[in-house]
């Protein structure tokens, strides 16, 4: 992984836990849970609690975690830096952005998607590795068979994402 040398950090207060932000000059580049796996050294960044890339995401935070699971699909209204992956991490981070909320798609279904069909693996070591998790949504990702799987931030939030989601779809999906 590699960060832009102007990166900074800032923290959330979320009903999940807290979460730590991170933006470079070209946008939103990290939003992590405090205890999450690949967590980068933070303290290599400055504090930087103004940043309107940070703002930003702390506003479409709140707006999903106030019921309005649809502030997270695309397209975000928040510049994203996602160039600290490989062109392939960035392709499957592309791609989760398309997940709208309330829907899952599987690890194998991604990698058909990007024309990777036995990529499966690797798609999921992207999923893992996602800087942007809610904002990028890889809680949308599930087994072959529905099952939930890892998850960076811990299975337990997962599963509460994806809850709310399915939650507030059905409640706001049209009568037959």
């Amino acid at each position: 992984m590699r960060d832009h040398p102007q990166t900074t950090r800032s923290h959330w207060q979320s009903p999940l836990g807290l979460i730590h932000l991170t933006a470079s000059p070209l946008g939103l580049s990290g939003l992590y849970f405090e205890d999450q796996r690949h967590l980068p050294d933070l303290q290599a960044w400055p504090q930087q609690a103004n940043n309107p890339f940070m703002l930003a995401a702390i506003g479409v935070l709140q707006a999903y975690f106030s019921g309005q699971a649809h502030a997270l699909d695309a397209p975000l209204s928040i510049p994203l830096d996602l160039h600290s992956g490989t062109a392939f991490q960035q392709a499957v981070w592309h791609a989760l952005l398309h997940i709208p909320a309330g829907r899952t798609h599987s690890y194998g279904q991604l990698a058909q998607q990007l024309n990777r069909p036995r990529a499966v693996r690797a798609v999921g070591a992207a999923v893992g590795r996602n800087p942007i998790s809610l904002l990028v949504p890889c809680h949308r990702i599930v087994g072959a068979a529905g099952q939930l799987t890892g998850y960076a931030g811990g299975l337990w939030r997962k599963q509460a994402l994806l809850k709310t989601e399915q939650a507030q779809a059905a409640t706001i999906a049209p009568s037959p």
